[in-house]
């Protein structure tokens, strides 16, 4: 009986709650019955990444193409990591819940999107040892107050019971936004931009790693920081993002992604002030 009165207090202290912040869909801030939901019309937006799909990069392929049949990019170029995974296609409302996300402090969506990415990386995520965010340079963090990928993975690691080491792996070089940069440039932009504090070594060393950001774009920043990571011996390091740009769309992306206008949003403080809906 104990636990039903329990649940009974928790729903009636949440009504006031609901009424001064009433739970809106994320994507078109129309009212949802609760929060943590997407209106209809913007989760048939959402397009998540499932096999058929490369096992290297996580890149899906129309049609399945067999066991271990690599894309063209895995063959061509092929990367620091072990396997890549990603939740969803950065298109529909995804870009919208990672500007909320990253711009607009919107922390409290991060435990939504996790459990999306659990569930696109659940063979990752069951064989990693560690669980790290991709770091921002401390001016960064310094101005936004928050590093979004380390949220992130800060609810990967607690949703999976996985250990959690933000500090592992440090951003040593004040890098340029990515946004508006060209592949080569973004490679250029992050090299040797990366690396494991002496004191972390324990953290490394010998162990799988789950890097965690909250979008794949290039791959020139996980690609960078998986280097680093394998430099200071990362016995493997694995990729999992909330979002995916798939190839042939980047420049859309990028875009896309640069330009947040609090106008875009709607009026008022996008800070988390009541309960997140997602």
């Amino acid at each position: 009986m104990a636990p039903r009165l329990g649940d009974l207090a928790t729903e009636a202290l949440a009504w006031p709650a609901r009424i001064l912040f009433p739970p809106v869909c994320v994507g078109c801030r129309r009212h949802v019955t609760q929060p943590g939901a997407l209106c209809g019309a913007c989760w048939r937006q959402l397009r998540f990444l499932d096999k058929p799909w490369c096992p290297v990069m996580g890149t899906p392929f129309q049609y399945d193409m067999g066991e271990g049949f690599l894309s063209a990019e895995a063959i061509a170029n092929p990367p620091p990591f072990a396997r890549a995974r990603a939740a969803v296609a950065y298109s529909g409302v995804a870009p919208r819940m990672v500007q909320l996300l990253k711009y607009a402090d919107r922390t409290d969506l991060a435990p939504w999107m996790a459990r999306w990415m659990l569930r696109a990386g659940a063979d990752l995520v069951a064989e990693a040892d560690v669980v790290l965010p991709v770091p921002l340079h401390r001016r960064r963090f310094f101005t936004r107050r928050f590093n979004q990928s380390a949220e992130l993975a800060r609810a990967v690691a607690a949703l999976a019971g996985k250990p959690f080491a933000p500090g592992a792996i440090v951003r040593v070089k004040p890098t340029r936004q990515q946004v508006g940069l060209g592949i080569s440039e973004r490679q250029d932009n992050v090299r040797a931009a990366f690396r494991v504090p002496a004191e972390s070594d324990i953290d490394v060393r010998g162990r799988r790693v789950l890097l965690i950001d909250d979008v794949y774009t290039t791959g020139a920043t996980v690609s960078s920081v998986s280097k680093a990571l394998k430099k200071s011996g990362a016995a493997a390091v694995d990729v999992l993002t909330f979002a995916r740009v798939l190839p042939g769309h980047f420049s859309q992306s990028d875009i896309g992604a640069g330009e947040f206008r609090s106008e875009d949003f709607g009026s008022g403080d996008f800070r988390a002030t009541g309960p997140g809906p997602i």
